[in-house]
């Protein structure tokens, strides 16, 4: 039996372990903080449970393909409830859209807003639907090793929407802006500004309208245990507190980890923390990828993240709630072109205690915050009091009434924080942008260019940010792992 020792315990990692070790490997698996989950963990307070990251579920059958390669379902771990509204949106002139869990309900929103939006949305759907099934079956579980894994029948017949970008295509046929920012907002969860992302990917718009937003009760962190529980059940041994100091080779070949000053033997090595950071635990001569070439890449934002108590329950909230109140592309303007902290930022809250009672004391409302950032900015406590101001200001004024005066406590975390917890590239928060020039064999390599039996997995390679692309990371690192194992053994 080969043993794989694995770095990290993200969704990636988690999944990467429960199929190698299906396969019949040895896995260990380090994780340096406390907790496993990577970006996904948790935090409790004062009787208070928050997912300190991922908070959308979406793209269910990702997660049901998953548990269905093991023989098992996702109701065996945990319990899904489908959001309906899905989510709201605020708009600038203090209106706000909910979106419906029902088609034909969201038709009728896009052509109250627009006349002729709801058929025009309906064939939109249908060529994202139509490029979903595309990507699901052809292309995301890819290994992104050569060009030639996008040839295939259907994706010829694509070539022109992966050099159209989305919002080109959006824009083409709506006008309304509401709709427009309804439409550009799912491509945010792969990284990058929806001028940057290739047409092809409006297959979000079917994860979203669809497809549907989910919430598994008790929170995403379920999804976590759930995992655990299947890596623990195939042998999988976790370590927690187990920072990785380095990668021992020998000769360009992997021969373990180094951990407080120790060789944990093994025969491979698969990393799914940061890339950048991996490679920084290898001898320069090793490195796949010299430090130019991380500097020129696109990553995916940083985020301002508030996990607060509020000691009493809230009127006018919903599950998810997105503030397009200001200007949306002056924001991403800041993130993207001219790196800085926003004049006046798009932000994102959610209040999981509406629709679960676990993760709040009776009475009370746990909510969650998030400001997109730019990658490496300063980080200071003076910054984020300031925005958690700016934006629970905007809440009250949106929702009609007071609610400074009813938090309990209040937890912060920043780029500072990424770059601590989890070795993040620039204090980035999602990987790396799924841009023209940073899609499929265009990302960094799930194998080592330099060390024999050194993988990656995760944000950072294929196939991109988010947690469903996690899950296939995951996967695909695995298969190439045995594919490789079983010619080296053949050998």
């Amino acid at each position: 039996m080969q043993k794989v020792n694995i770095i990290g315990s993200g969704f990636s990692s988690l999944s990467a372990a429960c199929y190698l070790a299906k396969a019949g490997f040895e896995i260990d698996v380090f994780e340096k903080n406390v907790s496993i989950g990577g970006r996904a963990r948790k935090m409790v307070k004062e009787g208070f449970t928050f997912d300190m990251g991922p908070s959308w579920y979406w793209m269910p059958d990702v997660f049901d393909k998953f548990f269905q390669d093991f023989g098992k379902k996702t109701s065996d771990f945990y319990d899904l409830k489908r959001l309906a509204p899905a989510y709201r949106v605020y708009f600038e002139d203090g209106t706000f859209i909910d979106i419906p869990d029902s088609l034909d309900e969201i038709f009728k929103i896009f052509e109250k807003e627009e006349a002729g939006a709801g058929n025009l949305l309906a064939k939109f759907l249908e060529d994202a639907g139509h490029n979903y099934r595309i990507a699901i079956e052809k292309l995301v579980y890819k290994p992104g090793i050569s060009p030639l894994e996008l040839v295939t029948f259907e994706t010829v017949k694509k070539l022109d929407q992966f050099v159209v970008t989305i919002s080109h295509q959006i824009r083409k046929r709506f006008k309304n802006p509401k709709l427009i920012k309804i439409l550009e907002f799912p491509v945010l969860f792969l990284g990058a500004k929806p001028q940057d992302t290739p047409a092809f990917y409006n297959f979000m718009n079917h994860a979203d309208f669809v497809l549907g937003t989910w919430y598994p009760m008790g929170g995403m962190y379920k999804v976590v245990e759930a995992m655990e529980t299947l890596a623990l059940s195939l042998g999988v041994k976790i370590h927690t507190g187990s920072n990785v100091e380095k990668i021992a080779t020998d000769k360009g070949k992997v021969q373990g980890l180094v951990i407080d000053g120790a060789l944990i033997h093994s025969d491979l090595v698969l990393s799914g923390a940061d890339y950048h950071h991996t490679e920084t635990l290898l001898p320069v001569a090793l490195r796949s990828y010299k430090e130019s070439y991380w500097q020129k890449k696109t990553f995916a934002p940083s985020s301002l993240l508030f996990y607060v108590g509020f000691d009493t329950k809230l009127s006018g909230i919903l599950h998810h709630m997105l503030f397009f109140d200001t200007n949306f592309e002056a924001h991403a303007s800041e993130i993207y072109d001219d790196p800085k902290w926003p004049k006046a930022p798009l932000f994102y809250a959610s209040f999981t205690s509406l629709t679960d009672p676990t993760v709040a004391p009776e009475g009370k409302e746990s909510g969650f915050f998030l400001i997109p950032l730019a990658p490496d900015l300063e980080d200071s406590e003076t910054l984020r009091e300031k925005y958690f101001d700016m934006i629970l200001a905007r809440l009250e004024k949106h929702t009609k009434q007071s609610i400074k005066t009813f938090i309990s406590f209040k937890e912060s975390y920043c780029l500072n924080d990424f770059k601590e917890d989890y070795n993040s590239y620039k204090g980035n928060a999602y990987g790396l942008a799924n841009t023209l020039l940073q899609t499929a064999f265009l990302r960094p390599k799930i194998m080592s260019k330099k060390v024999k039996n050194l993988y990656f997995t995760g944000q950072l390679t294929v196939p991109g940010p988010g947690v469903p692309p996690s899950l296939i990371s995951g996967k695909i690192a695995a298969e190439l792992i045995s594919q490789n194992t079983s010619k080296q053994v053949l050998t």
